[in-house]
Order: C-alpha cells, then structure tokens, then sequence
C-alpha cells in the first residue's frame, strides 16, 4: 500500500467551509529542497510546507454564533416558507452579514472562502427585491458556465410559483436557445463576461434595464483575464445601482475595481484562514517514480470513493482520465477542449456517483460544487497558491472531513 508522506508535523487552524448554500498555510522551508515547485512554466513558486495542514480541531477554534435566524431578515413570506421547506434555518457566516445591508439596498463588499454559502447570501435578498419591485432587473456576472448554471439552478430552487424569470447567457453553448430565451421577461440574467459583451454589442441586453449588478468570484474573472470585458459592462450600467462584489481574496488589483465599481460599500470579511480547516492536507513525494502507478495505488485504497484530481493542461488531463479509465476506474474528464454538454455530462456521473475519478483543469472545475467529494489530488503542482487553494476547497464541505494530496 502507497501512503502519503508526512513531511511535517507542523499543525495549525483554518478558515471555515461550509455547504453550498450554506454555510493555514504552513510556512518555513526547513527540511525542504530549495528547487523550486511550480504549477507550469510561468506557475510562482509554492513552498511545499504549504500543501501540508492536518485536520485538527482544537478547543481554541471560535465557533460562529449567527445573528439571525431566516425567519428574522424582513423578506417576503413566500420566500421565507421556501427556505424553511429545503430545510436551512440557520444562515451562515456570509449570508448573516450581508443579507441585513443587501435588504437596505446597499453595495456590499463580500470576502469568504470559496464554500461558504455566497450564492445565498445575494440570492435571498434579491429574489425578495425582485418580487417587491420587479422593474429593474438584476445582472449577475461570473468567470465560468458552470457556477453561471449553479446559480441559475439556485435561483429556480428558491423561486416556485413566484413567476421570477432568468436565463444563463455564457459562452461554449448555443447562442439560438439564449437568444430566444432574451426575447421574453427576465428578472435575472446570469452569465459570463464575453458572451455578455457580445450580447450587449448586439444590442439583445440593454444595460439601462439593470439596476442591480453581482460580481461574483471576481477576482478569479481578473486571473482569466475578463477585467476589459468586466469593465465594458460596467461602463454600460446605470450609476444609481446597486452593486455587490464578491472574492476570495483581496490584492491591489481588486482594491482598484472596488473603487472603480463601488459607491460606499460595506465590507464584510468572514474569511478567517487560506484552507478549510475540514481538510487535511498532505504531499506525496514521488521522487522521480511513475506518477501514474503512485496515483493506481492511491486510487485502490479504502476511502477513495469520489476524487477531484487536477491536471495542468487540457491535453493531459484528457490522456490521463483514458489511462485511469484503461486501468480499470470508472473516470471521465472535464476540460476546456470539451463542449459543454460532454461536461455537463462528467460532472452529473460524477455527481451522481456513477463515476469515481473526475480528472479536471483549474478553469473548467471553476465554480463546480460536488457533494461529498472524499479527496482531491493535485496530479500537477497548480500555478498559483490561490489555485490551490480553490482546488482543494471543492472537499470538506460542509460537516464533512476531506483530504488533499498535492504530487510533488
């Protein structure tokens, strides 16, 4: 049996995760090369000591006590019974905070981990925005189709009987059905920077019908490089908006949008650590091995029931799903090379437990949220801590423990 290597025993506390509607790093180098581990040719250096955390609870870690029930915010009955019915009664750290200031039609800086319960914490008290006063419609933007498909299943999930109405207008699918689906009355619009330029160019949105606008994960939309496309939409919106942003983290880059894009916001951090503290973290050394036997023996060992393992590029995640596949796992592949219905395909197997193994690209695994995810490897070192830090979030959701194994 193939076992992980410890290389330290060094502990510490993380930050949060949650559910998907609901609701640190390791530093020092001793005892490691000095040759430095990147996720690719312009990847940045990621000490080692970093992808080790382990999973430890300790008495010291503050437990979050909510201010509020869902039954206490000041939204419209309907919508309360409809929340009470999927069973959340208590929000969480994200959607306890900012609910209250989104309520009272305030732009809201939101920074949280990935997990955290975000899609509700702006869903709720829009959807209640909507249904008091459904002029204006709302407009919200993401880096990837698949979290823009989340949060339109999401939506719909809240909303029955409302007569709310939304169409998701992202790139990688069929403009036709998108098209059509703009001709008739929508309240909210969801989509992806450059499908929502070509749209607006063509003039099929009218910027001035919004006046509500969500940037979600927008500093992920920065790393990929939509901040011109980002910028031409918001250049198009009424100034009387309301604007809500959220991220995961907080650099220079996001700081000048937030004074670009936002009028007074208020800010609200509940992003207490880099890494889920449900997550244990650890390396395999491979020390020049077969990196393809290491992962067959990791695969084969109890408890690796449904794993997220990440690749660099498209090509070879591809070539490694079909190896794992002609060594007998049940793996499918998703990656930006793959029309969107092939993916939207891996990721129901997977979802569904039908597949045990879904090999993924940073890009194309951006924004997905799969129950019960046992472990995510990182085949490929990631270009970046905050890739990372994304990747392995997609394990130890909500109560549950997850581990993360990062080849190095």
């Amino acid at each position: 049996m193939y076992k992980p290597n410890n290389f330290s025993k060094r502990r510490g506390p993380s930050g949060p995760s949650r559910g998907p509607f609901y609701g640190r790093s390791l530093g020092g180098s001793r005892g490691f090369s000095r040759t430095p581990n990147r996720g690719g040719p312009k990847g940045e250096y990621i000490n080692p000591a970093k992808f080790i955390n382990k999973a430890v609870i300790t008495e010291e870690v503050e437990h979050f006590v909510p201010e509020h029930a869902f039954a206490d915010f000041q939204i419209v009955d309907a919508l309360k019974k409809t929340i009470h019915e999927r069973g959340y009664i208590t929000p969480t750290p994200i959607q306890d905070r900012t609910i209250p200031h989104i309520l009272k039609n305030a732009d809201v800086l939101g920074i949280a981990n990935t997990g955290t319960g975000k899609t509700g914490a702006f869903l709720i008290p829009l959807i209640n925005k909507m249904l008091l006063s459904p002029k204006g419609k709302v407009l919200v933007i993401v880096p990837t189709r698949e979290l823009a498909l989340q949060i339109d299943q999401e939506l719909k999930s809240l909303t029955p009987g409302m007569n709310i109405y939304s169409v998701c207008c992202v790139g990688g699918m069929s403009i036709v059905p998108q098209l059509r689906q703009l001709r008739y009355k929508n309240d909210f619009i969801i989509g992806t920077p450059g499908r929502l330029k070509d749209l607006i160019q063509n003039k099929k949105i009218l910027l001035s019908e919004f006046h509500t606008l969500v940037l979600d994960e927008a500093d992920r939309m920065l790393d990929m490089g939509f901040i011109h496309d980002m910028r031409f939409v918001m250049a198009g919106m009424p100034k009387d908006r309301q604007t809500l942003f959220f991220s995961a983290t907080l650099g220079s880059e996001i700081e000048k949008l937030i004074k670009e894009f936002l009028n007074e916001p208020v800010k609200i951090s509940v992003k207490t650590g880099d890494t889920a503290k449900n997550v244990e973290q650890d390396v395999v050394k491979t020390n020049g091995g077969d990196k393809l036997n290491i992962l067959n023996d990791l695969l084969k060992q109890k408890g690796f029931n449904k794993v997220l393992v990440f690749g660099r590029t498209k090509h070879g995640v591809e070539k490694l799903s079909k190896l794992l596949t002609q060594k007998g796992f049940k793996a499918e592949s998703i990656h930006g090379n793959k029309n969107h219905s092939k993916r939207q395909q891996a990721l129901k197997l997977f979802k569904d437990n039908h597949i045990q193994i879904l090999v993924a690209t940073d890009v194309a695994a951006r924004g997905i949220d799969i129950p019960d995810v046992t472990h995510v490897i990182n085949f490929d070192l990631p270009a970046t801590y905050d890739d990372y830090i994304h990747r392995i979030g997609r394990t130890g959701r909500g109560s549950k423990k997850g581990k993360s194994l990062t080849f190095i």
